[in-house]
């Protein structure tokens, strides 16, 4: 993706998750990039294709996260943390009312990004739990495939505001209880053991810690 192109959607990034999608206008995009409709749409056609473009971005980023690091030989563990870590700081200041706009006003384009990021966050967790398993730090009764489903549908269910609502729980904090617990729920002992000394090796939030 062109490097403008990827810092105009950056901060186009920063106005949808301030105010949603509906409320932002092409004019207050050009307003605030200083820059006319015509130099913005030489990179886009229109505001449909503008969001389109931020959320394959969006699916860029996060693939990056497994391209920047090298996880061969890694622990197991030790990867869902710095994803995770990763993840949370890229997500923390999601608002709810962007997912609602993307999900009423950009329904297709909306459903294919997460269908995009789903299969791609699926095949990771099942090659990390095999990887857990032979390393001994999971349970060797684990289901794989069943363990991560369960996980993608946690994931899913963090962006539902009708179940945990914005005023009452932010999604870093969200993210790190359902996190800490799925760990807890795969892991052996060793595993545990070994989570709790890298958890606070590398300064990972209290999971229990409220809003």
């Amino acid at each position: 993706m062109d490097k403008a192109l990827i810092d105009i959607l950056e901060r186009v990034r920063e106005l949808f998750y301030k105010y949603g999608v509906r409320s932002v206008s092409v004019d207050d995009i050009c307003r605030d990039l200083g820059m006319s409709k015509k130099k913005l749409y030489q990179y886009v056609s229109s505001k449909t294709e503008l969001v389109g473009k931020l959320l394959e971005l969006e699916r860029q980023n996060f693939e990056i996260i497994f391209d920047r690091n090298n996880f061969e030989g890694v622990n197991a563990i030790d990867i869902l943390l710095i994803v995770s870590l990763e993840l949370g700081e890229r997500f923390r200041d999601v608002s709810p009312s962007m997912t609602f706009d993307l999900k009423k006003y950009y329904p297709e384009i909306y459903h294919n990004h997460v269908d995009e990021r789903i299969e791609f966050i699926y095949q990771k967790i099942q090659i990390n739990l095999q990887k857990g398993i032979s390393q001994g730090m999971y349970r060797d009764d684990l289901s794989i495939e069943l363990v991560a489903r369960l996980y993608m549908r946690r994931l899913i269910d963090l962006h539902n505001p009708e179940f945990f609502p914005a005023d009452k729980f932010s999604f870093q904090t969200l993210f790190d209880v359902m996190f800490d617990n799925f760990i807890r729920g795969i892991a052996n002992p060793a595993g545990i053991d070994y989570y709790e000394k890298q958890k606070r090796k590398v300064n990972f939030k209290k999971f229990n810690q409220k809003q």
